[in-house]
């Protein structure tokens, strides 16, 4: 069974019961072929560890062909586990030589920020197509030389934007679109997490992170207040505060933002790396939608203002891959193309501008998805 998002959500209405229902684990079109794309990891920390690989084991389009790290003990791991071969493990030194190997069509980049543009230039210089994790670069510059990249190789970019092949938040987005509770007037979205005691970690560290709460966990309070609405921001204000300065003397720890909408709407949205916060607020002339928690792995919730809503949980990476992979044998755009990584990155700069400047409005213009 196949179905595209809008079916999928109408079809998952508030109140019913999908102890039987057999969604697909992707929204895209299933490919007529009946070839799987093989996938490379890149970075085998927490996150591909955790979910990616994991992930790969219940795909319908991909498979899990290969991974790079510069740690040889996690080849052997990796090679155990899931039973890749020799040939499908590189490092970072021989990482171009992925270039002849058939096995392998799309890298996938788990590597902290600042190597994400090298990587995906080099993966897109060898031929395969890319998903990089976001925040997708360190800066503006960055994004644009990997989309550059990508496009002179003929290769597709995805950023790993997994909320977008979730059924709560692609309810959300179905509702902007369709309008389905009037005008929108105003959004609350906040996500973010307390470190904990562990200081020694990159995300610390502001030449591999660039940013802290905000380029981590922001990227998702900006995406939702923008699928919430249907819209690209207008104007920001934007503040920062440190509870704990000489932990987060690099990077920020807690980011409060403010979004001006050209309908009229209103976001207030914020992020941290020292408090814990997972939800995404919507209300309209009409009603209201509300997710909480709105952004973690699993466990969503959501109710609206006719009623509790009620769709299955589902493994939002194996999803998101396997639309991708769908995109490339159909030879269609994915939903979240390196473009919609580049406005974020112009927004989260329209952000850090507002916080130079004492929390002046900032207007954002020229974005570009």
């Amino acid at each position: 069974m196949t179905m595209n998002r809008r079916d999928f959500t109408r079809t998952l209405a508030a109140g019913a019961s999908f102890s039987a229902f057999p969604f697909a684990n992707s929204f895209a079109e299933r490919p007529f072929q009946e070839k799987r794309l093989g996938v490379a990891l890149v970075g085998l920390g927490g996150y591909s560890s955790g979910q990616l690989g994991p992930a790969l084991q219940e795909t319908e389009n991909c498979y899990l062909a290969g991974v790079v790290t510069g740690t040889s003990e996690k080849e052997k791991i990796w090679a155990d586990k899931y039973g890749i071969s020799k040939e499908n493990i590189y490092n970072y030194d021989n990482y171009d030589q992925i270039a002849d190997n058939e096995d392998i069509d799309i890298i996938y980049i788990v590597l902290p920020n600042s190597m994400h543009a090298e990587y995906t230039i080099r993966a897109a210089e060898a031929g395969k197509h890319v998903i990089c994790e976001k925040p997708m670069a360190m800066n503006v510059e960055e994004c644009r030389q990997m989309i550059d990249a990508c496009e002179k190789a003929g290769v597709k970019l995805s950023i790993g934007y997994r909320l977008h092949f979730e059924p709560f938040n692609q309810k959300v987005m179905d509702m902007a679109e369709e309008k389905a509770m009037g005008k929108i007037n105003f959004i609350r979205c906040g996500a973010g997490y307390r470190m904990g005691d562990n200081w020694d970690q990159w995300r610390l560290q502001k030449d591999l992170a660039g940013t802290g709460a905000l380029g981590n966990m922001g990227v998702y309070a900006i995406q939702g207040a923008l699928y919430a609405v249907g819209e690209n921001p207008i104007y920001v204000r934007a503040q920062e505060f440190k509870t704990i300065p000489e932990k987060f003397d690099e990077t920020d720890e807690t980011v409060t933002f403010q979004f001006e909408f050209p309908s009229g709407a209103v976001a207030n949205c914020e992020t941290s790396h020292n408090a814990s916060m997972n939800y995404l607020y919507v209300s309209a002339d009409d009603g209201w939608i509300q997710l909480d928690p709105y952004s973690q792995y699993g466990g969503l919730k959501g109710k609206t203002s006719e009623g509790p809503l009620n769709f299955p949980q589902v493994n939002q990476q194996a999803r998101q891959m396997d639309d991708f992979a769908a995109c490339i044998l159909n030879n269609t755009q994915t939903p979240v193309p390196g473009e919609m990584g580049l406005r974020d990155m112009q927004i989260i700069d329209g952000i850090l501008s507002s916080i130079d400047s004492g929390g002046e409005k900032v207007q954002l213009e020229n974005l570009a998805f």
